[in-house]
């Protein structure tokens, strides 16, 4: 999907609301025989110059695994230690062995980048965003993304009047550059923009920057009138952060398991030494810190998947002691919108699928708390923003997302809920944040499988809409232009292996026959609560318009069926994830959709955890998979506390350490324990070396194992792919990652037989 205010996948453009609260929990996020030792040398692995390559074969060494008296053999646990050169040139091998196996993918890898660059328009702006700062100055923010240039720069210019949306397609005048990411990103193979915030008066700008992938992040603070920088680094810190006034900043630390575990506040030019905010010592939980929409308030939140705490500090007195609004009970997972008339609270205190209610400033326990919008059992609530005349709620009912107005009048009083509807069956919406709490609008987002990105505004007085922007296509030289009608979207229903109704989200152009001749593709994520909405991808057209279906199976474990969907598929119910895939593939190949023989399948992170899983269960259903920083040794990873977030996950997947049935259950699953000798599809594995979340040594012994045991390697080719400078996001830049992309879409559509 492209966005000018996407860079990485992450949105960029500049406005002084922050990003709410880093969520780990959507981290996107993922015993054969002991074999005799082997001798091969780093040398012989990376293979000899000017010659054909065979593929690598890993060095194993003993080692065995004894947990619960089970005692397992791994001959690729040395993998674990990344900064083995043996590990480095085996992954070099594989790069090299991929790179000769791919070599014919040349021509159709560049048509499908071609037609990416030519679909988009690269020289673009983003809808220009209204700000009223403390000091009563206002501006529009806005970014620009331009041709040839990787990263957008972002805008400001001031703003008259908030009904006058500028031009800003010709720089106008007074027009301000606020932030360059293009020339920040100069000099380095990676580049990842953290923080991004212009403080509540408007004259400083806070920002941090990865430059390697590991998600560790230096910031910065830069005066706007001169463009100098008033201080840092802030060297290796998490990163987000908040503004406290004018003059203060708060930011996270994380720890070395990569949690987010510290808030520090910081004096903006200060001589003072940075102070200790808060400390979350439960290595279940993360923190991070936000602002509130009028600036008077940091918040606090420490958060496990399952449990939340909330915690204020005055913006006039940063120095003051954080104040809890109710204290973490388990299980009872809340989030805070403060308002000028009190707080907003999103919880699940007995509901299930949250409910909304309101409490006092003061508030310090949940027994303040008065019910407002009680809990649907059909409605899952996701998210408040709470503005002087309505509260915007954003929701997801049968599979689907929503947004509710419920209209407030001059007391504060709350009338009838008021829902957005739409015309098409499927679709994506999303409630964005106005940073004003006196608006008379607000904007959402909308999109589906056929319909680009769109930015529209709703007027809270007459409930009018009004299309501000919707991203353009641009004509394809070879496919000509992109007409919506040419294209059909539709819900189909699989059938899980208990009776389970399993959603599918599918699209195809209207000519693609339904006669089981057709190949297709079928995508699956199905954790964290995460919902994969029926979105729009500029890439997907390059695979619909050569005649591919493409597919979303909604597997439990995600959350586009509520939490009692999520519930479904994790922990000790996890295998429900993967069994709901495999049967929604086999329904695209009983009911014509997709031919036998011609299914793909893909996911990444948690997503390749399913792939893995996945292709064990049924490796004759797909014809090839691709596996993006797949999770795919997951209970060697959840049986060390040591390694980065692994303590954390534990809400996820359960304790295999301590509960013997999680540790069967997962060693029953895991896709690198369950490797077995039959025909695989072709699997194309990509990762990165320095992912903090996925670590590298995952994909490396899940590649060398398949090698070992597939009995169809000539013709269902294993290939691992590694970025050896980038993190869990893969590359950074638009252009290498339109590249990356196009690379993989044509591998697998060379998997069915498509060259052209």
């Amino acid at each position: 999907m492209t966005d000018p205010g996407l860079v990485n996948g992450r949105r960029t453009a500049i406005v002084p609301r922050p990003v709410v609260v880093p969520k780990w929990r959507q981290r996107t996020t993922f015993v054969t025989p002991a074999a005799s030792p082997r001798d091969e040398t780093a040398a012989t692995l990376a293979g000899v110059p000017d010659t054909t390559l065979t593929a690598p074969d890993a060095p194993q060494r003993p080692f065995t695994r004894t947990v619960h008296g089970d005692a397992v053999a791994d001959p690729y646990h040395w993998m674990a230690d990344k900064a083995d050169p043996e590990l480095i040139a085996y992954l070099e091998a594989e790069n090299a062995y991929t790179d000769q196996e791919t070599a014919d993918l040349g021509g159709l890898t560049q048509a499908i980048y071609g037609e990416l660059k030519a679909r988009t328009q690269q020289t673009d702006l983003s809808v220009p965003s209204h700000v009223t700062h403390t000091d009563g100055s206002s501006y529009w923010y806005y970014s620009r993304t331009t041709e040839g240039l990787d990263y957008p720069s972002s805008y400001r210019v001031p703003a008259t009047s908030r009904d006058e949306i500028p031009d800003v397609t010709v720089p106008p005048a007074g027009e301000q550059l606020v932030l360059d990411a293009q020339a920040l990103a100069q000099g380095h193979d990676f580049f990842s923009l953290g923080a991004a915030q212009v403080s509540p008066d408007g004259r400083r700008l806070a920002y941090s920057l990865d430059t390697t992938g590991d998600e560790r992040y230096d910031l910065w603070i830069t005066d706007l009138a001169t463009g100098a920088i008033v201080d840092g680094p802030l060297p290796r810190i998490g990163g987000g952060g908040a503004w406290a006034g004018a003059d203060w900043f708060f930011y996270t630390r994380v720890d070395e398991a990569w949690r987010p575990f510290q808030v520090w506040r910081h004096h903006i030019g200060g001589s003072e030494p940075d102070a200790l905010v808060a400390q979350e010592s439960d290595e279940r939980f993360w923190i991070g810190v936000d602002d509130s929409r009028d600036h008077r308030w940091v918040l606090i939140e420490s958060s496990s998947k399952l449990t939340s705490e909330v915690s204020l500090v005055p913006a006039d007195e940063p120095w003051a002691a954080p104040r809890v609004v109710s204290p973490r009970e388990q299980g009872i997972d809340y989030s805070v919108e403060v308002a000028r008339d009190g707080l907003w609270i999103l919880h699940n205190a007995d509901a299930p699928q949250f409910a909304l209610s309101r409490a006092p400033l003061s508030s310090s326990s949940r027994r303040e708390w008065e019910l407002v919008l009680p809990e649907d059992p059909r409605r899952r609530l996701m998210g408040v923003s709470v503005y002087d005349r309505a509260i915007v709620v954003e929701h997801r009912t049968d599979g689907l997302p929503g947004v509710l107005i419920l209209p407030r009048d001059g007391q504060g009083n709350v009338g009838e809920p008021q829902e957005l509807t739409f015309d098409e069956v499927l679709y994506d919406v999303n409630a964005d944040e106005s940073p004003d709490f006196n608006t008379d609008r607000f904007r959402f987002s909308y999109e589906s499988l056929v319909t680009p990105p769109s930015v529209w505004e709703y007027r809270f007085d007459t409930g009018q809409r009004r299309l501000l922007k919707q991203t353009p296509v641009l004509d394809d030289p070879h496919f000509g232009p992109y007409d919506p009608a040419a294209y059909v979207s539709e819900r189909l229903w699989a059938t899980g292996l208990d009776g389970t109704r399993i959603p599918l989200s599918l699209v195809r152009r209207r000519d693609t026959p339904v006669d089981g001749t057709a190949p297709g593709l079928l995508y699956g994520y199905g954790a964290y609560e995460s919902a994969t909405m029926p979105y729009f991808a500029m890439s997907r057209l390059s695979l619909l318009d050569r005649g591919m279906v493409f597919a979303i199976a909604h597997v439990r474990g995600g959350g586009e069926l509520g939490r009692p969907w999520y519930e479904g598929g994790k922990e000790l119910s996890k295998p429900n994830t993967f069994s709901d895939f495999v049967q929604a593939g086999r329904l695209l190949t009983s009911d014509g959709h997709v031919a036998p023989g011609k299914l793909l399948a893909e996911g990444g992170s948690a997503g390749g955890l399913l792939i893995g899983a996945a292709v064990n269960l049924a490796p004759d259903l797909f014809r090839a998979v691709h596996a993006a920083v797949p999770f795919v040794d997951p209970l060697t990873t959840i049986l060390n506390p040591d390694l980065p977030l692994t303590v954390m996950e534990w809400e996820e997947w359960g304790n295999p350490i301590t509960d013997q049935a999680v540790y069967e259950t997962m060693k029953a699953y895991s896709p690198y324990e369950n490797v077995r000798p039959v025909a695989y599809p072709a699997i194309l594995i990509t990762t990165s070396l320095n992912d903090t979340r996925v670590e590298v040594t995952e994909p490396a012994k899940w590649t060398a194992r398949l090698r070992d045991l597939t009995t169809n390697p000539d013709d269902h080719p294993i290939l691992l792919k590694t970025e050896m400078v980038a993190g869990h996001g893969g590359v950074s830049g638009r252009y290498k990652a339109w590249r990356e992309r196009a690379f993989q879409l044509a591998w697998l559509l060379h998997q069915v037989g498509i060259t052209a």
